[in-house]
């Protein structure tokens, strides 16, 4: 398949831009740390040289107060200006555009001196802002302007301003953050001169030779946020205000509505994007969950959007656009939308990768030069870290021969992509499958490794990737053909009944129970989808918001854990409420501070707080974490060679494949 509209240039008049894929913003953490505007200037090189159109930075404050964190990065002083030369000069160096992203936190800022048009608290951070006088509003705009003209000195072909996510600039236009009394607040128009009065005095200052993006919130997804009159009656006004393209924005971070997670299907607000296509003459950008050029040229063909947003997925691979070009995008290292290596990195203020890519951000620490000293190397297990050392091994000149006991490669991620919303997970073990066979990896399917081959094949090093065994329990009754695995049950060998109890309420025992609960995915299904999440396409309400579809309950399920703790505390910060929600749609009973005593007959018996309890369950899942599988071991280690292990087989507490990919590649680096 050829991407004809993906590749199509676009005229902005001042300047062209090479084809219609523009990165989306993603805040790295590289932008705070020792010497990281030099790893920045890596990592943004490297997508530019992968043929992106258009480059979007983090979000950079234009003063203090708006700042994200108290030691996130501003720009609002010409001292400031050369550490981000050093990123425009690396991108322009290979034929690149990049545009700085301005935004201010407004009451999202984690800090005590953040500042919202009211003196409202936002659910999601723990400080209330102040509201600002009438003299600070004046002064912000002032300072959009002095931040764009800095950034314009810096070298940037423009700057994007963030007005969507619930960030300043949309509390500023939403009734439901704004009720000032004054020229900016009360009537919409009133409401909308922030934005606009930002615009103009950027456009001003910087001239007509630079680009200026508007991010703006098309679908608010959260109560009595804008209408869809309110969203056409501020873009037009944008394009009279003088912006050259107007990005898409989805939900505010507050909403209760998954946006860019797995389970949101691929192009899932697209159709908001191509409505408003018919009120404005500005190019357009669509975006979320927009992982491939297939999905990308649909939208682009079918008059949805002028240009596409993608941000992880130039996480995922940087020569996403040039394999695109080359027609091999099976030869895409694709997103999953899993959020834990990015996202969740960025909210616990580490440095964000990509699970998938564990040089993504490491661009000088993490790379796969040729080896001085070929080895030929067995390798156990091709899970995800046993596919990732292999790959990264031969991809440096080793001879490498992976060894799967199974007849089909991907490990625990075969399991994974059986859940509902997890089908993306596909898309990696397609990708390594093909990577095996670039790098002339020896694969070796249903073939278990012993010491006999590696001595018969005089390999110079072994790798043990043989992953995990769930944990069994030994109780009264467990050894009933009735208490299963969660193993058996995703690979089909076990159909359990309509009443099951959970034990492990974990991510494995939260996956399990939305695998049995929803009996067809809705993320296969994205009108199903949005009606299952509340999301009007009718855009009746303000926010876009309507009652959520209620799905029929197919089974009666019983999560349960031994600790007191609340229920899914270790799930992933920007999934986690998900998560829990999803549980909710399907009634699942939760239950804490468990004690198992047995299972028989009447069901599975279980005490909380000394209160002795029955449940009428037909089948038990053992969901209760996992042990790694070193039964080979010491018969690797009878060879007398190096062995080594990655991945579970390593450590067995939790399901970890960014830890997993990352431990193959160190490994591969090392040898």
């Amino acid at each position: 398949m050829s991407f004809p509209h993906l590749l199509e240039p676009l005229d902005l008049g001042h300047t062209q831009l090479k084809n219609r894929v523009l990165m989306g913003s993603m805040h790295t953490g590289l932008e705070e740390e020792k010497g990281g505007f030099e790893k920045l200037a890596a990592f943004y090189k490297e997508r530019a040289a992968g043929g992106v159109g258009l480059i979007v930075t983090g979000g950079i404050s234009p003063n203090l107060r708006g700042r994200l964190a108290p030691n996130a990065c501003q720009l609002s002083f010409s001292w400031q200006v050369k550490k981000h030369t050093i990123v425009t000069q690396a991108v322009h160096e290979v034929g690149g555009k990049i545009c700085m992203q301005l935004l201010h936190a407004g009451r999202y800022g984690y800090h005590p001196f953040s500042q919202a048009p009211s003196k409202i608290k936002s659910p999601i951070t723990p400080f209330t802002p102040s509201a600002m006088s009438a003299r600070q509003v004046k002064g912000t705009i002032k300072d959009y302007a002095t931040s764009a003209a800095l950034a314009k000195k810096a070298g940037y072909d423009g700057v994007e301003v963030m007005g969507s996510e619930g960030y300043l600039i949309n509390q500023f236009v939403s009734a439901r953050t704004n009720k000032r009394t004054d020229e900016w607040g009360g009537a919409f128009e009133n409401r909308a001169k922030f934005p606009l009065e930002i615009v103009r005095s950027i456009r001003e200052k910087v001239g007509n030779d630079f680009i200026i993006i508007f991010r703006l919130s098309m679908l608010d997804l959260v109560d009595n946020g804008s209408t869809w009159e309110e969203v056409v009656q501020l873009a037009k006004a944008l394009e009279q205000a003088g912006v050259s393209i107007l990005n898409t924005g989805i939900g505010w971070h507050e909403a209760r509505v998954p946006t860019i997670a797995t389970s949101v299907p691929r192009g899932a607000f697209a159709w908001v994007t191509e409505r408003l296509k018919k009120e404005v003459s500005l190019p357009l950008v669509a975006t979320n969950r927009i992982n491939t050029p297939e999905i990308a040229e649909h939208i682009l063909s079918s008059g949805q959007a002028d240009m596409v947003s993608m941000a992880r997925p130039f996480l995922a691979d940087a020569d996403f656009v040039n394999k695109a070009a080359a027609n091999t995008p099976e030869q895409i290292n694709t997103c999953i939308g899993c959020n834990q290596a990015c996202l969740d990195h960025t909210f616990a203020l580490k440095r964000a990768t990509c699970l998938v890519n564990p040089r993504a951000c490491y661009e000088m620490e993490i790379n796969f030069s040729p080896t001085a000293h070929k080895k030929r190397i067995a390798v156990m297990g091709a899970g995800p870290a046993g596919m990732a050392f292999s790959v990264y091994a031969a991809s440096r000149g080793h001879d490498v021969v992976l060894f799967e006991a199974k007849s089909e490669v991907g490990g625990q991620f075969n399991l994974a992509r059986k859940i509902p919303g997890k089908e993306e997970f596909n898309e990696t073990i397609r990708y390594f499958l093909e990577q095996i066979k670039l790098n002339k990896v020896d694969l070796r399917l249903n073939t278990r490794l012993d010491a006999s081959v590696v001595r018969d094949e005089a390999f110079d090093e072994i790798v043990m990737a043989s992953g995990v065994l769930p944990r069994e329990i030994d109780l009264p009754g467990f050894d009933s053909p009735k208490v299963v695995d969660y193993q058996q049950v995703l690979s089909g060998q076990v159909t359990v009944g309509d009443k099951v109890a959970l034990i492990g309420a974990g991510g494995i025992g939260f996956d399990m129970a939305h695998f049995l609960g929803e009996a067809e995915s809705s993320t296969l299904q994205p009108d199903k989808w949005l009606k299952q999440w509340g999301i009007d396409k009718t855009y009746q309400d303000r926010g876009g918001l309507m009652a959520p579809e209620k799905e029929a309950v197919h089974k009666q399920l019983y999560l349960l854990q031994r600790k007191t703790s609340k229920m899914g505390k270790g799930l992933g910060k920007t999934t986690g409420w998900i998560h829990r929600l999803v549980l909710k749609q399907h009634q699942v009973i939760q239950k804490v501070g468990v004690n198992y005593e047995k299972f028989d007959e009447q069901g599975l018996h279980i005490s909380i707080d000394g209160q002795s309890e029955v449940l009428d369950v037909d089948h038990v899942v053992l969901c209760a974490g996992q042990v790694s599988n070193r039964t080979l071991l010491e018969e690797m280690q009878s060879t007398g060679l190096p062995v080594h292990m990655i991945g579970g087989v390593d450590v067995a507490a939790e399901l970890d494949a960014k830890r997993a990919i990352r431990q193959g590649a160190e490994l591969a680096i090392k040898l």
